[in-house]
């Protein structure tokens, strides 16, 4: 497994778009970048889709990823919630099929699972466990950006090394297991 590959994780917003990019080394991924691309000032929602567009753009010529992970959208009671979610991914995913780089989607559930070992983690234990992973010390104000990042290391997982089953099924129970890797503050 000597493969040596950069993955982006998108998780798709109308408002705010979180992306994070990791660089494996065979069975070592490496913390590359993370961020948000901040729409919220836009008002019109087909200026919003030309801005994703644009911006995943971007990212894929700035960091030249060879695989890129986005994150579902979550089926939710508010249908116009859904329908400008699964836009955002529609866009994101053009801009990436354009570059003829694969795409992989990966259910909410399934990215936090694979970081946390719940898939009912929260946003803030998804982003405190990546903060440990790869050793960064600080917490981005805004935590789509560590949900960006979460969704290129659930494809890691997925694809590089699997996922151990058997593990925590509750937070409680990781950080029960887990004394040094866990503070309280």
């Amino acid at each position: 497994m000597g493969e040596d590959k950069v993955i982006l994780g998108i998780d798709p917003g109308t408002s705010i778009m979180g992306y994070g990019v990791i660089h494996c080394l065979g069975k070592t991924p490496h913390f590359k970048d993370m961020g948000v691309i901040d729409m919220r000032k836009t008002g019109d929602v087909y200026e919003k889709l030309g801005i994703i567009y644009q911006k995943t753009t971007e990212l894929l010529s700035t960091y030249l990823p060879d695989e890129v992970a986005l994150e579902a959208p979550f089926f939710g009671k508010n249908v116009q919630s859904m329908l400008k979610l699964g836009r955002a991914q529609g866009v994101a995913i053009a801009a990436i099929l354009a570059r003829k780089i694969p795409a992989f989607e990966y259910a909410p559930r399934k990215v936090k699972q694979s970081i946390t070992g719940a898939g009912d983690a929260s946003k803030e234990q998804v982003a405190h466990l990546l903060m440990r992973q790869f050793g960064l010390r600080e917490m981005p104000r805004n935590l789509d950006a560590t949900d960006g990042l979460a969704v290129a290391l659930c494809h890691f997982y997925q694809n590089g090394l699997p996922v151990k089953s058997g593990g925590p099924k509750k937070w409680e129970d990781f950080v029960r297991r887990n004394p040094g890797r866990v503070r309280g503050d």
